[in-house]
């Protein structure tokens, strides 16, 4: 397998180019993503809008998966842009944990669990020509949607308290409206919030200033929710 350039950062992986039709996204401090790659199986199987999962090549490391090679901006970018409104980013975001809640979880006998992303947040959804797509599933796992829910909102609201961050008021009117549309599917119970907030706080991939206003994001989410 031959890697090609890199093309971007994140938090815990690299993401390289391997052709005009895939990337090999390499996790970094030996995080395996095995897991991953069965729940994106899974979710591709049932019509979920994940990346196309390429063939292993022979010499593949347990951090690594091959990925279908995504073009058009991120939410984020297309929201920073004014090219997505703040009313139709928080429908798309609310709409994919809706679609996503609505599959039946792969090892979970609790009929009340699903899938949970437990990251989605407007960076982690791809504008492809193909429809809006769903990366980064590291921190899948299952249990009740109302806490993917939490995630999202306590996502950002941390962003939205970040004073470096320009935008912020733009990303506190975002959730603001994402909480309105969560109210259709059950909203943000207190308890799954909290239960959200360990998570969170558990994560070691934070920033500093992420860990220090985690308490005043999820006073901000609460009040927001109403």
């Amino acid at each position: 397998m031959h890697i090609g350039p890199l093309l971007g950062s994140g938090r815990t992986a690299d993401v390289y180019a391997l052709d005009g039709s895939w990337v090999l996204r390499r996790y970094r401090h030996g995080l395996d993503a095995t897991g991953e790659l069965a729940v994106m199986s899974y979710l591709s199987a049932s019509g979920f809008p994940v990346p196309r999962i390429g063939p292993p090549a022979g010499d593949a490391l347990r951090t690594d998966l091959v990925l279908q090679r995504l073009t058009g901006p991120t939410l984020a970018e297309a929201l920073l842009a004014g090219a997505v409104t703040e009313d139709d980013g928080a429908e798309l975001l609310a709409r994919l944990l809706r679609e996503l809640h609505a599959i039946p979880p792969r090892l979970s006998q609790d009929p009340e669990d699903r899938i949970l992303h437990l990251d989605l947040h407007p960076e982690n959804v791809v504008l492809a020509p193909e429809g809006a797509m769903v990366i980064d599933w590291l921190t899948a796992s299952e249990g009740p949607p109302a806490l993917d829910r939490a995630m999202t909102s306590l996502i950002l609201a941390q962003v939205a308290l970040d004073p470096s961050f320009p935008a912020g008021a733009q990303v506190r009117g975002l959730l603001a409206t994402l909480l309105s549309r969560f109210a259709d599917d059950g909203g943000v119970p207190a308890a799954a919030l909290a239960r959200a907030t360990v998570l969170r706080a558990a994560d070691p991939g934070l920033t500093a200033h992420e860990t220090a206003v985690l308490d005043e994001a999820a006073e901000l989410v609460a009040t927001l929710a109403g």
